[in-house]
């Protein structure tokens, strides 16, 4: 039985759950596929990514596929109530609303995967997090004994430790069916090599993110597009002439520093690895520390993955109305269980807009309370992005249950990358050159492709 919101909302979820359908061209052509061969009959699959319009379409699609297909946001943020709505008001097990704190955030999680599914599409890694930690606990209860890190993993644990007493043997049925995970974040891929490298890792994984087709489209210019569309609608502010601070020039980086240095920004990037911070120095960007921009810093954009970016410290030493913001997957980023146990005051804006004032009187605000702010403050990715993505989390969960993978972490092939961009070139009206079977033979490749050794970096 789904968990939404109200079902009501439902007509406005199927307006835009359509509306995005018709900017998804590979993922409709595979929907096509799928309902011609029924590769997932008789399957589960769990679905935990960001619960709008356009993942609606992805557990849409895979049950196009026969799967019985369960699904759930990754983030209270970015759900999107009428579209959960819509999807329940489809048939398929919807478990979502707006704006949950992290209790009622992790007990939709567990409703979600009490269906013990054979395959799990994930984003930043929760449920496979739930899932190891659970399946450990059952085996040795004292791993919940620790002291947790941050307010969210108490909640896990705390999740963790009732579930155990309810049942203790939940997770054990759950991995006894589970074939293998396909995550789409760089932060959940993080936690999978982790798992593995530990030896923890309990099912085979796929890591659609380095996809070449995933993160050089939906990290660069995905991100390139959304950050500035979630900026603009939750402040209205002109971003010309500003100093634009942004952490990180990875993939999500380089889109980002491109998207404000575009609207007429002084844009400066703070880097760890030398190798990106050369290029970004070579694109033009200054390349500083956090600490050495604070003087001249008007926004603040985080996209490294990594945890404590922003320090409380750096917020209170922030320029007067400063604006912070995070597109990396989790609020960490920014040291915000810090700056809420400050002295500094907090007034709620609007939503997805907090004002902090600091004892000193400057104030600074905070976006989508440190979340990702093109989800909490706007709609994420375009659609056409997306479509690039969740087509190769499609091809991901072919893979798992059709090759019979040994536990660890895979890429999918580059035939597969190739074939995900072909699939969108008639879209954009892109005619390809074709090679010669002499030219072929002169570079050393099958005329049809791949084209590019598995080492090339694009």
């Amino acid at each position: 039985m789904s968990i939404v919101k109200d079902m009501s909302l439902a007509p406005s979820g199927h307006q835009k759950i359509q509306w995005v359908r018709d900017f998804m061209p590979a993922l409709s052509g595979i929907e096509e596929r799928f309902r011609r061969e029924k590769p997932f009959a008789g399957l589960t699959i769990a679905v935990s990514v960001h619960l709008e319009a356009k993942t609606a379409n992805l557990g849409l699609v895979l049950r196009e596929g026969g799967a019985e297909v369960h699904l759930t946001g990754c983030n209270p943020l970015s759900t999107q109530d009428d579209v959960a709505a819509a999807v329940a008001d489809s048939g398929v097990a919807t478990y979502g609303v707006y704006g949950v704190n992290m209790e009622e955030y992790e007990h939709l999680l567990v409703e979600t995967l009490k269906c013990r599914p054979h395959l799990i599409v994930d984003d930043g890694g929760d449920a496979t997090l739930l899932i190891h930690k659970g399946y450990r606990a059952e085996e040795d209860a004292a791993t919940l004994d620790g002291t947790p890190e941050s307010y969210e993993e108490g909640v896990v644990l705390d999740t963790l430790r009732r579930v155990l007493a309810e049942d203790k043997e939940k997770w054990h049925r759950t991995v006894a069916e589970w074939r293998g995970v396909s995550e789409e974040t760089t932060t959940g891929v993080h936690r999978l090599y982790q798992m593995m490298e530990r030896g923890e890792l309990l099912v085979p994984a796929i890591n659609v993110n380095d996809s070449c087709t995933k993160s050089k489209f939906d990290n660069l210019y995905g991100c390139r597009e959304s950050l500035a569309d979630g900026i603009k609608r939750a402040t209205d502010v002109m971003i010309a002439g500003k100093v634009v601070v942004v952490c990180g020039y990875g993939d999500v980086g380089k889109g980002c520093a491109r998207s404000m240095r575009s609207y007429g920004a002084r844009v400066i990037v703070t880097e760890i690895d030398p190798i990106c911070a050369l290029q970004a120095a070579m694109e033009g960007f200054e390349v500083k520390s956090v600490e050495s921009a604070l003087a001249e810093g008007n926004i603040y954009v985080t996209c490294t993955g990594n945890r404590d970016i922003i320090t409380l410290e750096h917020m209170e030493r922030m320029r007067d109305q400063a604006i912070v913001c995070n597109i990396g997957h989790f609020d960490n980023e920014i040291q915000m269980a810090r700056l809420d146990a400050s002295a500094a005051v907090k007034r709620v804006i609007k939503p997805q807009v907090d004002e902090y004032t600091f004892p000193d009187g400057h104030r600074i605000f905070v976006l989508a309370e440190g979340r990702l702010v093109n989800l909490g403050c706007a709609t994420g990715h375009p659609s056409f992005v997306m479509s690039n993505s969740f087509t190769n989390q499609c091809l991901a969960q072919l893979e798992l249950w059709r090759e019979h993978l040994e536990v660890g972490v895979y890429r999918l092939p580059k035939r597969l990358d190739e074939e995900v961009a072909r699939l969108h070139l008639d879209n954009l009206g892109v005619e390809l050159t074709h090679l010669t079977p002499e030219q072929a033979a002169y570079i050393g490749v099958d005329p049809e492709g791949p084209f590019k050794a598995e080492h090339y970096r694009y």
